[in-house]
Parts: structure tokens; sequence; C-alpha cells
């Protein structure tokens, strides 16, 4: 058999893969989207690090983000004020009529916490991220009492 022939000499193709997000942690963001007042405390791992933070409704998240841009100071500021209402318009002529059984593809805290790498603590009052990034997850924050150890379970 020729080397041009031979199954084991030929190139690989390149396998790729998709993250697909956990279903438990999706049904969970589509019932806090139920209600625009609601928060629940949870702690994710994502990219190696933790995140921490109340984990709130999309609307709740699009009601706080609206409002920070007004905030935002400089000569463009007056570019953002219709621009939560442009994003919404683009994303229903993207998406068509509404899919109220579609599950949630993001996942938005509000008082968020970075915690990766050497540096300190990164902490964001809104966050907003892909839920097929998150690697695990877990109801509630770290709790700061705790030593270095961690091993003092309450």
């Amino acid at each position: 058999m020729s080397e041009e022939q031979d199954p084991l000499r030929e190139a690989a193709a390149p396998i790729l893969s998709e993250s697909v997000p956990d279903l438990q942690l999706q049904m969970l963001v589509r019932l806090v989207g139920q209600d625009p007042q609601a928060a629940l405390p949870i702690t994710l791992v994502i990219g190696g690090g933790l995140l921490y933070g109340d984990l709130i409704s999309h609307k709740a998240w699009k009601t706080d983000w609206a409002h920070s841009l007004r905030g935002v100071d400089g000569a463009g500021a007056q570019l953002l004020e219709r621009f939560p209402e442009q994003v919404d318009q683009a994303v229903a002529e993207k998406q068509g009529r509404p899919a109220p059984q579609r599950l949630p593809q993001w996942i938005h805290l509000r008082d968020a916490t970075s915690v990766a790498g050497p540096g300190g603590p990164v902490v964001m009052p809104l966050w907003r991220g892909r839920l097929a990034d998150i690697s695990g997850w877990s109801l509630g924050k770290p709790d700061s009492s705790l030593g270095a150890s961690g091993d003092d379970h309450r």
C-alpha cells in the first residue's frame, strides 16, 4: 500500500466541538426570568476562575444596563440614549417572532465578583455571559469567613 493510500498516514480532519450549556442551569435562568424582581445568589466556574453574584432576569439586567448607560459622560454619550432599544429591535428582527419556550443562552448577574489569577477580585455592577462558557455552578456565594484551607464546613 502506498503512503498516499494509507489511512493511517492521512491528515486528520480537525474535530470541532461546541460547548453545550448545562440544562439545569438553563432551566434555572429561565425560572428566574419569569420574575424581574427575583435575584438568586450563584457562583459560576468560568474560564478557570470563579464568578459570583446575584442571578437576575434578562429584563432586570436590561433595565439596569439602560440606566447605567444614561450615566455615561463624554462626547458620544448621547449616542447611547437609544442603544438599548436599538439592540432590542435588532434582536427582534433577527429572531423573528418571539419563542417563549426557547431555553436561554445567556446568563445575567448583578453585583458580580470575578476571582481569577493572582490579581485581586474584580467587582462589576452588571455582568452578562454565555451559558455555554460556564463549566460549573453552585447556588450561593463563597463564604468569605472561611479560612484559606476551606475545610471549615458549616
